[in-house]
């Protein structure tokens, strides 16, 4: 009687043991969902769909198009060869104005560039100095500078001196000219 019940109480153990392995072992299954095409029938033009991402490339304002290096210094509008009207549009700055309310991206810093970017450009660049979040955001409204430097322009003098200077800097490209287009 003693070697039947140590003979079902090794089953049993065997059994707990078995069960408990599966246990384990559907617990660790990962379920795979497969998608399926039903629409077998129907074809995709690529001419359209790459007008689209096209579209949406276009409609993505802060969407980089370009990187230029180049040197940041500042000016201010009444400097001794300054004019204190803005090359590109006119607009007189004499009065203290530093920014521009562009239509697309908002309240933007005026800068001056030569002519290798259009007029209109909007450029975005790092200076934790003249922005508490450490980033600027420009058009290009001015010329007088040669390359790819970039004069941004503020209110003061002692600005233009303490927290800007001159530093090498990477910009980017957001929009060439009115239209985001590249010339």
């Amino acid at each position: 009687m003693k070697k039947q019940l140590m003979a079902i109480y090794k089953v049993i153990c065997m059994c707990t043991l078995i069960i408990i392995i599966l246990m384990f072992k559907n617990n660790s299954i990962s379920v795979e969902t497969k998608a399926s095409n039903i629409n077998l029938n129907k074809s995709v033009d690529l001419n359209a769909m790459a007008k689209v991402i096209d579209n949406f490339r276009a409609e993505d304002i802060h969407q980089v198009l370009d990187t230029y290096n180049g040197t940041l210094t500042a000016y201010v509008a009444n400097c001794p060869l300054c004019s204190g009207k803005l090359g590109c549009t006119g607009q007189n700055v004499l009065d203290g104005t530093t920014t521009y309310n562009d239509s697309q991206y908002g309240l933007v810093n005026i800068v001056a560039s030569s002519p290798n970017l259009p007029c209109g450009s909007i450029v975005r660049f790092k200076n934790n100095t003249l922005s508490t979040t450490g980033e600027i955001t420009a058009i290009v409204l001015d010329r007088g500078v040669t390359g790819t430097t970039l004069d941004i322009l503020v209110d003061s003098t002692e600005t233009a001196f303490s927290k800007v200077g001159s530093r090498f800097i990477n910009y980017d490209i957001l929009r060439f000219g009115w239209t985001r287009e590249k010339i």
